[in-house]
């Protein structure tokens, strides 16, 4: 017989190290104890069985399997060799020197040999019955079957397949893994559990090995990860994502399964065996991200891969702890417990240099435009995906919160607040300050205006329509919505108030010269502020709303009275009419024609937060 591993001869724990040689064995009695009646009939039934099996003697032992062919018969050999073996373990208790034991030892060896033979094969040709999902699913069968039951709206005929469908799944692996526990406990008990035990590791080390390099995870040396670029590493990371939610979920933990259920008799074992059979493959798995986190090159993505595995790991953790609670696959989970570590240094130490690019950008460029700068447009987008991570709390516990003296209080409240609350709004009130700043360089002060008020309406979006709002808090979102309005108010006051104050307010006792030289008046103010704002951008539909509906509720009640106190006037003398450009109608076209046009002024600036145009959205 072909060997895999293991050695034809008993191993150093076998029972022949325990009796003594022909030679020292004293004359036989003339008669028979109990326990020598017991061995010679356990022989008798036994001795043909076994025999039958011997694959040195026998050519049809040789090429069929005892379990395939007949798996009564092999119960049957199980159970005689179980009793082969109790009774020779109440033989050697009342008579070591039996001449019987030579006979039965013989024997036992031999069905060592032959089990050996029949473990061997079911490991290797039943791949599929054994595959860590299908283990996974027999594990499972409980949650699953009783989750049919939750469909009442399906047909029977579709619970009733679906059950089918996983009870064949079901009753193929429960019965390998029957076998194989059969053959195991009778292995181990017999004192044959080293042989067992190496066939079983090397056959599922090789399936748990090829497992992870099909998933596509390869161990990196350090220098090789900090050569890489980004894009390059960025796709073994998506890869690593992929992989460490089917490598958990069903690559170990059904190893771990199916170890535990073979070498239930066991701990010991149950233990050696899962170790060497996972801790590599583990350990390659759970120390990539560490890896990355401590070589890979910075970029502005970085930081969402980072979180990403981090969240990996951590929506893992109980599952990861469990499956590897052996004692001596306890640095299996501490290798897990570093990458999460790792990871997050590398979160906050990229927060910091995120922060340290927001305060270097250039408070001095002269901004092309009031609209949405690009400066806000990376950094809110930035900071929205952020928010999306629940596990930036946990990340940015215990740092540190900006000074008081550097965040007004009246910016936000920061007594009861979170740590990661605080440090995103830290962030958000340092991308104010800059805009602040740039809008001082504002030649057309209504311009530096509606600059703040855009700007800071798209910051409000980018919370209201993320998980910033729940972080932010209400509070907050309401006083930078009153700031948002005020910036308005002092662009419609600096922009329009000219030309609200231009028409007339005492409309009654006017004469013609005089109501011809207010139209005039009005007409060029008028033409002169509304050609000027026609290149003005409002990108938000309710702020650019709002603006304009406030300035038709000053400026067109007053121009209708005006215009319809000189109507008649107007039929009478054709001069007054003449200067007359707008109707109130006219007027009121002319304004919601404003703050349309397209594009944006200013997301061409030559600041951006990478240097090189590089947008920090995902």
């Amino acid at each position: 017989m072909k060997k895999f591993g293991f050695s034809p001869k008993r191993s150093s724990s076998s029972f022949i190290a325990h009796y003594p040689s022909p030679s020292r064995f004293s004359l036989p009695t003339p008669s028979r104890s109990l326990s020598d009646s017991v061995m010679v009939q356990t022989l008798e039934i036994a001795e043909p069985v076994i025999v039958k099996w011997d694959p040195e003697t026998s050519t049809y032992a040789k090429v069929t399997s005892l379990f395939y062919e007949n798996r009564g018969e092999a119960l049957e050999f199980i159970r005689l060799v179980n009793k082969l073996h109790k009774a020779m373990h109440a033989l050697v208790a009342e008579n070591s020197y039996s001449e019987l034991l030579i006979r039965a030892q013989h024997l036992m060896q031999i069905a060592m040999k032959r089990l050996e033979k029949e473990f061997y094969q079911i490991l290797s040709l039943n791949r599929a019955q054994l595959d860590p999902e299908s283990v996974s699913i027999r594990s499972s069968r409980t949650s699953m079957r009783s989750s049919l039951s939750d469909f009442a709206e399906e047909s029977d005929d579709e619970i009733r397949v679906a059950g089918e469908l996983i009870g064949e799944v079901e009753d193929d692996a429960e019965g390998v893994m029957t076998d194989l526990k059969l053959i195991a406990d009778c292995m181990i008990s017999s004192g044959y559990g080293k042989e067992c035990v190496q066939i079983y590791k090397i056959i599922r080390k090789s399936i748990v090995d090829e497992g992870i390099y099909k998933l596509g995870v390869e161990k990196m040396k350090s220098a090789h990860v900090h050569k890489s670029d980004w894009e390059v590493l960025d796709l073994k990371i998506q890869n690593w994502l992929d992989a460490v939610k089917i490598a958990v979920k069903t690559l170990f933990n059904g190893e771990r399964i199916l170890c535990d259920h073979v070498f239930a008799s066991s701990d010991s074992i149950r233990e050696s065996s899962y170790t060497e059979i996972t801790k590599e493959g583990a350990s390659i798995l759970f120390g990539f991200p560490e890896n990355v986190a401590k070589n890979s090159k910075k970029s502005p993505e970085r930081i969402f891969r980072m979180l990403d595995m981090y969240t990996a790991i951590a929506d893992r953790w109980p599952e990861i702890v469990s499956i590897f609670s052996f004692q001596s696959t306890s640095s299996v989970v501490n290798q897990a417990l570093n990458s999460l570590i790792k990871l997050g240094e590398s979160v906050r130490l990229d927060l910091t240099e995120f922060e340290t690019l927001l305060n270097k950008q250039p408070s001095k460029t002269a901004v092309a435009g009031p609209g949405v700068h690009k400066l806000t447009l990376d950094t809110m987008s930035y900071l929205s995906l952020l928010a999306d991570y629940v596990v930036l709390a946990d990340i940015l516990f215990d740092s540190p919160p900006p000074e008081k003296s550097l965040m007004p209080e009246a910016y936000f409240d920061s007594s009861p607040s979170p740590a990661v609350s605080l440090r995103l709004a830290w962030l958000i009130f340092v991308l104010v300050c800059k805009l602040d700043d740039k809008a001082k360089h504002f030649k057309d002060v209504s311009q530096a205006y509606l600059f703040l008020a855009n700007n800071i309406q798209h910051i409000l979006l980018k919370v209201r329509s993320s998980n910033l709002r729940y972080l932010l808090g209400d509070d907050w979102i309401s006083k930078r919505e009153s700031e948002v309005k005020n910036f308005a108010g002092s662009y419609e006051r600096v922009a329009w108030s000219h030309v609200i104050d231009a028409v007339p307010k005492n409309v009654t006792a006017m004469t013609r010269e005089a109501a011809r030289d207010s139209f005039k008046k009005v007409n060029a103010v008028f033409d002169e502020t509304h050609h000027k704002q026609l290149s003005v951008v409002i990108p938000n539909g309710k702020l650019r709303d709002e603006i304009k509906l406030s300035i038709a509720k000053k400026l067109l009640p007053a121009y209708r009275e005006f215009y319809n106190a000189q109507q008649l006037e107007m039929r009478k003398d054709k001069k007054l009419a003449g200067v007359v450009k707008y109707a109130p109608e006219d007027m009121g076209n002319a304004l919601s024609d404003l703050f349309f046009r397209s594009g944006r002024a200013s997301t061409s600036a030559s600041s951006s937060m990478s240097g090189s145009g590089t947008s920090f959205s995902r």
